[in-house]
């Protein structure tokens, strides 16, 4: 069996924020979020997010990007973050070896929902029409440690009949959903595994244009990607931070639009990302 740990190469991550995890916590919130953008690109699209929860809070709030996913659950383990904004997959392994654990997923004015879809994309001329048209074409993930970009399109391959590893021409980790959208669009890849409102988040913002790509795969619903706490945290805070995150609305919030606050859910809701980790012999019992 292939252990997640091959994915998880994780790079030490220094966060000179404070001078110890407890002072950290009693003085400002810090929060890591997933690099689904730039660092920048990703903080600047979170700020007015951030700023209501300070508020709410009543306490500083101290935003992170990592690198790469499994940065962000790096930080998380070695107690340098509080809370974390993860995908699902990213989640189920924090949850493995950060002891972090779900506790609120974004509910947005457009859609009402809390889910959404990994597609693969190819570029409209680029005579893809099925998966089958994938074979010996160049192929985009977005990381290891990503749900809609990875591990859900992955399993959705090899449902279909087809070997993800013998597939494709060539295949990279682009880093972020974005780049990905950019590298077929550039063809400087056939075709790639984004998730849908981040495409559609691109379509908006006139980066692409719709009719410039087609959609070639898509997965079932996905469950939204969560906001996590170490377990470890005050109760107090984490009272607070399940309150505060409920108030924030009426705020735009990156791909996701429009936020209609924040609402509850549990570590259960993630089965269905252990259980598609299964179609591809990964075994997350090994991570710690």
């Amino acid at each position: 069996m292939k252990t997640l740990r091959q994915l998880l190469c994780v790079a030490s991550v220094s966060l000179p924020l404070f001078a110890s995890p407890h002072l950290q916590a009693e003085t400002a919130l810090s929060i890591g979020l997933i690099p689904s953008e730039d660092s920048q690109s990703m903080i600047e699209s979170s700020q007015l997010v951030l700023d209501q929860l300070q508020s709410q809070l009543g306490m500083p709030v101290k935003p992170f990007v990592a690198t790469d996913y499994n940065g962000v659950i790096e930080a998380l383990r070695s107690k340098k973050l509080d809370v974390a904004y993860l995908g699902p997959f990213s989640y189920v392994l924090a949850n493995q070896i950060a002891d972090a654990e779900a506790f609120a997923v974004a509910v947005t004015k457009k859609t009402g929902k809390s889910a959404y879809r990994s597609l693969i994309v190819a570029r409209a001329d680029s005579g893809i029409h099925s998966l089958a048209d994938l074979n010996g074409h160049t192929f985009a993930f977005v990381d290891p440690s990503s749900t809609s970009g990875h591990l859900f399109p992955k399993a959705g391959i090899e449902q279909a009949g087809y070997a993800p590893d013998k597939l494709f021409s060539r295949v990279i980790f682009s880093g972020s959903h974005d780049a990905s959208i950019l590298a077929v669009i550039n063809r400087k890849v056939d075709a790639a595994a984004v998730a849908d409102r981040i495409l559609n988040s691109a379509i908006s913002s006139g980066q692409v244009k719709q009719d410039d790509l087609k959609i070639v795969w898509s997965s079932n619903d996905i469950p939204e990607s969560p906001m996590v706490w170490r377990k470890d945290l005050d109760p107090a805070l984490k009272q607070k931070l399940v309150t505060a995150l409920a108030n924030v609305k009426n705020v735009p919030w990156g791909d996701q639009g429009m936020l209609d606050g924040f609402q509850p859910t549990t570590d259960n809701a993630y089965n269905v990302v252990r259980d598609t980790a299964k179609v591809l012999d990964l075994d997350l019992s090994k991570m710690k």
